[in-house]
């Protein structure tokens, strides 16, 4: 997809992709997304988010249009925060 563009199908289950993950972001669970600028294969992307477990963690990751329809690969890693910037989102947005 990345060095011959994606197929009309491919391309509408990134949209969908996307309007997933801009509908956990609007609800304030996404905490940022986005991708390398990059277009070979050390290209990836990332999506930083809350979850109340790991359950409901790989549920979110599961439900991915892009994921779903094997159009994109998935791996959950529980991640826990040091460090937070006063310009991030607040403290409370993070899950213990």
């Amino acid at each position: 997809m990345l060095s011959s563009g994606p197929t009309e199908r491919e391309a509408e289950i990134v949209a969908q992709h996307f309007a997933y993950l801009k509908e956990l972001t609007d609800a304030g669970q996404v905490l940022m997304a986005g991708r390398t600028r990059t277009a070979d294969e050390r290209t990836f992307g990332i999506v930083v988010f809350t979850a109340a477990s790991e359950t409901l963690a790989q549920e979110l990751v599961a439900n991915d249009p892009a994921v779903r329809h094997g159009i994109m690969q998935a791996e959950l890693l529980p991640f826990r925060v040091a460090l937070w910037s006063d310009r991030g989102p607040p403290a409370e947005a993070i899950s213990a």
